[in-house]
């Protein structure tokens, strides 16, 4: 008898399914998903120009936002409509664990940029005379480059465990690209090293900004209920409304895709039609650039009528 091998347990390509039970009406499903992949590609392009050419603290964390959406967005949403428009679901095994590797890490990438929007936050409300000393643009860089390499130092180690599995439980994924987990459970070997490793990587990350942004929107509650004047409070929570929505969004996604792919159990395609709602959460969520970015400029208008209003 033939002894296998790990080349003979690795598959040479995926089959992604799409939207499970929803096989049917994939076409009208890929509608809103253009629409919004579009309209996110668009305005987060012209965001990203638009930031990078300000000097402001703000502009600059909103651009690498912008840059970290685009990439997201074309990792994932044009295979989901290759699958939704042309029934191409194959994707090579190595072509998974590229789109595995970049969703992680700019998953990663988004966290820590709004954990540091919500540090500038906190210096902007909590330190404002000394704010333009303490978020140098050095700083700045240096912040942006540690969270870039954070992401992708933690996320490399994915790609490698997922590779080294061996894979006799078949080919088919129900999910319209490669998540970590469910190309695991495909497999016929121990992926504890899996389930143990996302987990830390979670947590390093998620964790870690969550309550990195926590502290910081917990000092400036206590700064603005301590403000005299009512007129500054509601300059200073409007300031971080905007962000605290795109905390919202940004994070429910992950979330759901976190813990329905650990605790979901089976694959099975009749228990799972919830990925439509889903996806347009997850896309909803790479307008939120946009969105804070008019916020900031309605901020902006507030402070010119009145300087001295906060």
């Amino acid at each position: 008898m033939r002894i296998l091998n790990q080349t003979d347990l690795t598959p040479a390509s995926f089959i992604l399914t799409g939207i499970p039970g929803l096989e049917d009406r994939h076409f009208w499903i890929s509608l809103p998903f253009c629409t919004m992949y579009v309209v996110a590609v668009v305005g987060n392009c012209g965001l990203f120009f638009i930031c990078a050419a300000e000097a402001s603290t703000m502009y600059y964390f909103l651009a690498i936002l912008s840059l970290t959406d685009l990439v997201m967005c074309a990792t994932t949403i044009p295979k989901a409509l290759c699958i939704f428009w042309f029934h191409l679901k194959e994707i090579s095994f190595d072509e998974c664990l590229v789109q595995v590797f970049f969703i992680y890490a700019f998953t990663g990438m988004e966290s820590g940029v709004l954990m540091l929007m919500a540090l500038d936050r906190y210096v902007a409300i909590c330190y404002p005379l000394r704010y333009s000393t303490i978020l140098t643009n050095p700083i700045i860089a240096k912040a942006g480059l540690v969270t870039f390499l954070r992401g992708v130092l933690l996320v490399i180690p994915l790609s490698f465990i997922i590779k080294r599995l061996p894979y006799c439980r078949g080919n088919i994924i129900h999910h319209t690209y490669c998540d970590h987990m469910a190309v695991a459970k495909l497999s016929c070997g121990n992926i504890n090293i899996n389930v143990i490793y996302g987990l830390m990587v979670a947590l390093l990350i998620g964790g870690f900004d969550i309550l990195c942004i926590s502290v910081s929107y917990t000092m400036i509650l206590c700064t603005v209920v301590s403000l005299s004047s009512a007129e500054a409070r509601w300059k200073a929570f409007s300031t971080c409304t905007a962000h605290i929505c795109a905390i919202v969004f940004s994070y429910s996604p992950a979330f759901f895709c976190f813990f329905s792919h650990r605790f979901g159990g089976s694959q099975d395609s009749s228990i799972m039609p919830h990925h439509c709602g889903q996806y347009l959460f997850a896309l909803a969520s790479h307008h939120e650039p946009y969105r804070l970015w008019s916020e900031n400029q309605a901020d902006m208008r507030l402070c010119h009528k009145d300087p001295f209003r906060f």
